[in-house]
């Protein structure tokens, strides 16, 4: 059987397929895909999930390899082999405000999709807050009022200042990493080892 290979959907989707051409492996069915969300290349099968699907996919043995931000990792922990950094996928996690915020005299609220990684990060601080979970568009929590301030990753920075919030802090530096099936990489051993290999020697390079 051929290796299966979990992909983010997305911008991490893109970044891949230009790092797939670069290694010279067949893509073009994986260009011209439209909607579809699984696709069979002549040496892979390949399919498309949300990032902490794709975690998940890979952990139970659906995939033997997945594409994933590191900060999916170290949010959500799921029990796969984290192989090592690709070369593209690179951002960061950042405190922000809105402009000339004056910080409350109580107990602070914070939004984020990262709620383990901001819990970690005001742990870390010494501080307690209260944090509120959003699923998106965690910027306008504190446009709205709904907290003081939020956590979110950041690549270029571009949507906080198009909605009037200011990076206070920035922490933990990420990029898309290659994970593994913890089974898959013993019974296909074979198949898995020169693809991995390959995918090591094409992220020095770049």
């Amino acid at each position: 059987m051929k290796p299966v290979i979990a992909l983010t959907k997305g911008r991490l989707e893109k970044q891949f397929l230009q790092f797939f051409q670069y290694l010279d492996f067949e893509a073009e069915p994986l260009l011209d895909k439209g909607r579809k969300l699984q696709i069979e290349t002549e040496q892979f099968s390949f399919f498309f999930a949300k990032g902490v699907d794709v975690t998940t996919y890979v952990e139970n043995g659906i995939a033997d390899l997945g594409v994933v931000g590191g900060d999916t990792l170290i949010e959500h922990k799921p029990d796969v082999y984290n192989l090592f950094p690709l070369p593209f996928g690179q951002c960061r996690m950042a405190l922000a405000t809105k402009a000339d915020y004056s910080w409350p005299d109580r107990k602070n609220r914070i939004a984020s999709t990262f709620t383990n990684i901001t819990k970690d990060y005001f742990r870390e601080k010494g501080e307690s807050v209260d944090i509120i979970r959003l699923e998106g568009s965690v910027e306008l929590a504190p446009i709205l009022g709904l907290a003081d301030a939020i956590v979110d990753i950041v690549e270029t920075g571009t949507t906080l200042k198009e909605n009037g919030l200011v990076i206070q802090d920035e922490f933990l530096s990420f990029s898309a990493r290659l994970i593994a099936n913890r089974s898959s990489l013993k019974v296909k051993r074979d198949q898995l080892v020169p693809v991995i290999e390959r995918f090591k020697e094409g992220a020095k390079q770049r």
